[in-house]
C-alpha cells in the first residue's frame, strides 16, 4: 500500500461506517437472544413454537454441527483464533469495499456479526449458546443461533451475487 493509500484507508477508517453499525446491531441482537434464552431455559428444555420450530437451550463447544465438540478443549481457542482472524480481514474489507457494492457490504457485515457473536460466547462461556431448533416429524436440524444465521445469510448472499449478479453489486 502506498503512502497515499495508507492515508486514504486511515481517513475512511475514521468515518462512520454503516456496515460496522449493522454488524454491531447483529452482535447485540445475537447476544440478547442468547442471554434471554440462558435466563429463561434449563439445559435441553424445549418450548414448542410451531409444529416445526422449537426454542431450546443447548451449548456447542465445537463448530457447525458440533464438529470437534468432544475434543479436550483446544478447539475453543482454535475456533476463536479463526473467527478473530476472519473478523479482522472482514473489517478491512468493510472499510475498503466501494460504497456502490452494498450487497457485498451487507454480506460482510452479516459475516462479521456472526463470527463475533459466537466469539463472545466462546470467550465468556467456553461454548456457543444455541436455541433455534427446526424439525420435521422425528428429523431434527442441528440447533443453531442468530450468529449462525448471519453467517449462513452472508454465504447465501455471496452465492446469489456470484450466480446472478457477477460484478454488478
Amino acid at each position: 500500500m502506498t503512502v497515499q493509500g495508507k492515508s486514504d484507508f486511515m481517513r475512511k477508517s475514521l468515518q462512520f461506517n454503516p456496515w460496522i453499525f449493522l454488524s454491531v446491531a447483529g452482535i447485540i441482537a445475537d447476544q440478547l437472544s442468547k442471554f434471554w434464552t440462558v435466563q429463561h431455559f434449563e439445559l435441553f428444555e424445549v418450548y414448542r413454537i410451531t409444529g416445526f420450530f422449537n426454542w431450546t437451550l443447548t451449548y456447542n463447544s465445537g463448530a457447525a454441527f458440533s464438529f470437534l465438540s468432544n475434543s479436550s478443549g483446544w478447539q475453543l481457542w482454535f475456533f476463536t483464533i479463526i473467527a478473530l482472524s476472519v473478523s479482522l480481514i472482514v473489517i478491512g474489507l468493510l472499510f475498503t469495499t466501494p460504497a456502490k457494492k452494498k450487497w457485498q457490504s451487507v454480506a460482510l457485515a452479516f459475516l462479521l456479526a456472526g463470527a463475533l457473536g459466537n466469539v463472545c460466547d466462546r470467550l465468556r462461556l467456553g461454548a456457543v449458546v444455541d436455541f433455534i431448533q427446526w424439525h420435521y416429524q422425528n428429523w431434527y436440524w442441528p440447533t443453531f443461533n442468530l450468529a449462525d444465521s448471519f453467517v449462513v445469510t452472508a454465504v447465501i448472499m455471496w452465492l446469489i451475487q456470484g450466480v446472478f449478479f457477477k460484478d454488478e453489486h
